[in-house]
């Protein structure tokens, strides 16, 4: 309750105290709606859609996006709903729960560990292959890495008596623990469709790049962004098991039980079943759409249309029914967010406020005498670690990647190189915290490492990553001619 009355009062102040020189009264008010609606997700007042829909509401009700129309204010108000990058990520979740409901990632990832099971790096790999297999096609990376990922390696650590309450987790469950989270941040950048925000950075590289007069395109394809992070993320993968195990390392090291369980797991399982076989059938279409593969046979088809396509199929094979898609909370709950943040940002563009603070935020950096390239590892560093205070990656690329997307073209860095740093970057930073992202209190909940113990962790695969994306990355995006 108190929490919420700080916000209305931060909302209200924004009312109150005139807008600063050089930026439009409107725009000031959105901003006071903006900034209490984050805080009140920061703070966790109420679920995130319920508050979206109160911005919603008070966007339209205060006209502050068009003064004096009411009926062309609550075109506005709902104007982030006509975002198709918004409904390809509800409707990609809801597909995404063929994956639970046919048991078909339990398959996958006692598959890889019957193959690779024989040692506790062994495990960690075969958790890093399968929550890769599942990144394209599961948008909602706390279901991947919460409820798919964790219930195995809870069940590996389980088999060999590592358990928090009995003090054991050292043996391995606390291993497998933090290698189970730190795949997913990397996991989630790999592909636009890995985790809800990443649409979100494509719609705000389009409209800033815009604002800035950049002529040529910059709206990130699909097959774009898989390509550009595939090298770089494969790399940090493969280091990751290797940089946890240098920290805790697992005091069983020879894990011959994990590949007779995952092989008994797979025989009660049965043979791959025929909704399995569909499922699979429907993932590689639309992974196959998604990357652009209709080109080569002279039709194209906008990644929106592809995850409705692939609804469609699951309904009409009837993998899923309008029940299940009806229970898919997470899906329906992220469209609502997702349009309320992305029309809010879209409007604090359009009147003004984004260029406004981000003058003022190249000012500052451009007096400290770097060039461009000096200037956006800063501010790109400065995006990263700012996630140490907040509770939702949404939020956080909701609030800023505008304004620091913006500073950064300003002083001069290339459009697509930058846009592929705060991209990774915005993932990378899920790492940091045990309330970093919607998966980290999954898997930390279940008690296998202390807060000290996560926070370690989560900065030094942080290093790592920048590390990797800075150097291999930077290389590997010079050869695709993106600078």
């Amino acid at each position: 309750m108190l929490y919420g009355l700080v916000c209305i009062g931060i909302m209200i102040s924004f009312w109150i105290i005139p807008a600063p020189e050089g930026m439009k009264a409107e725009g000031w008010h959105l901003l006071g709606i903006f900034c209490a609606t984050i805080l009140a997700i920061i703070l966790k007042v109420m679920p995130i859609g319920a508050l979206s829909m109160i911005a919603i509401a008070i966007v339209a009700i205060t006209c502050v996006t068009a003064p004096g129309d009411t009926k062309a204010s609550i075109k506005n108000a709902l104007s982030g709903f006509n975002e198709s990058l918004i409904w390809m990520i509800g409707v990609a979740i809801m597909i995404s729960r063929a994956i639970i409901k046919t048991g078909l990632g339990k398959r996958i990832g006692y598959y890889f560990v019957s193959l690779f099971g024989t040692n506790t790096l062994g495990i960690a790999y075969s958790l890093v292959v399968s929550e890769t297999i599942l990144a394209p096609v599961t948008p909602s990376n706390t279901a991947r890495g919460g409820a798919i990922i964790h219930p195995i390696m809870r069940s590996i650590a389980h088999n060999f008596n590592s358990e928090p309450e009995t003090k054991t987790q050292n043996k391995i469950g606390k291993y497998l623990a933090l290698v189970n989270f730190q795949i997913n941040p990397i996991t989630s950048g790999m592909f636009i469709t890995a985790t809800a925000p990443n649409p979100m950075v494509v719609n705000k590289i389009v409209e800033v790049a815009n604002n800035h007069g950049i002529e040529i395109d910059m709206h990130i394809t699909w097959g774009q962004w898989a390509l550009s992070m595939f090298l770089p993320s494969i790399v940090v993968l493969f280091l990751l098991p290797l940089v946890v195990w240098a920290i805790y390392p697992p005091e069983i090291k020879k894990t011959e039980n994990a590949k007779d369980m995952a092989t008994k797991e797979l025989n009660a399982m049965g043979p791959m079943s025929l909704q399995e076989k569909v499922v699979l059938g429907i993932f590689a279409i639309m992974l196959m759409l998604w990357a652009g593969v209709g080109k080569f046979f002279g039709f194209k088809i906008d990644p929106a249309a592809v995850a409705f396509l692939g609804l469609a199929l699951t309904l009409v094979s009837g993998i899923l029914t309008w029940e299940d898609i009806l229970k898919e909370k997470s899906a329906w709950d992220t469209v609502v967010w997702f349009s309320a943040l992305v029309m809010m940002a879209s409007f604090l563009g359009k009147l003004g406020v984004v260029s406004y603070y981000a003058t003022h935020l190249e000012s500052g950096i451009n007096a400290l005498g770097f060039g461009w390239f000096g200037a956006c590892l800063l501010l790109t560093l400065m995006y990263l670690y700012m996630h140490y205070f907040f509770a939702s990656t949404t939020a956080h690329i909701a609030a800023v990647f505008a304004a620091f997307y913006a500073a950064g073209l300003a002083l001069g860095a290339p459009p697509m190189l930058y846009a592929l740093m705060l991209a990774a970057a915005g993932n990378i930073m899920m790492s940091l915290t045990h309330y970093a992202t919607g998966t980290a209190p999954v898997i930390f909940g279940s008690g296998y490492a202390s807060v000290g113990e996560w926070w370690k962790v989560g900065f030094v695969m942080s290093v790592v990553s920048v590390l990797v994306f800075g150097i291999v990355g930077g290389i590997w995006w010079k050869i695709l001619g993106y600078y």
